[in-house]
């Protein structure tokens, strides 16, 4: 069943990706906006020799015909991993299916959600797997 695991084994990618945010979180703290997190991240990222499209669109189609709306996904990693930043209160359950959908309209296998508004930075990721 798709969701979210947190004992999944960890992937070197998650894991550098995860490190980065980080240091991102090590410099910035919780409580800023999340257009700030994401210009740190590509800031790391590039830093870390790592490819990565940023908001990259991502058409939906509906019964075979693709839709004016397009999502974005806020970081997609080595064109692979989906990085959904988040900077709220609290993780509530549909940040973690807005992942699981971009996973399943892009036919991607994984994805992190990161809220960077946390004391912690290891409370704020969640692994997903599709």
């Amino acid at each position: 069943m798709p969701g979210f695991d947190l004992n999944t084994t960890p992937d070197l990618l998650s894991e550098r990706v995860i490190g980065a945010a980080v240091e991102v979180h090590r410099h910035l703290g919780p409580g800023l906006l999340e257009s700030v997190y994401l210009a740190a991240m590509e800031y790391e990222l590039l830093g870390r020799g790592m490819s990565f499209a940023s908001e990259l669109p991502l058409p939906v189609r509906y019964k075979g015909t693709e839709l004016d709306g397009v999502l974005r996904i806020d970081l997609l990693v080595e064109q692979e991993l989906v990085v959904e930043l988040k900077a709220v209160e609290t993780v509530l359950p549909v940040h973690c299916s807005q992942v699981l959908t971009y996973l399943r309209v892009g036919n991607f296998a994984r994805g992190l959600l990161i809220n960077f508004n946390v004391t912690k930075l290891v409370n704020g990721v969640r692994r997903l797997v599709r």
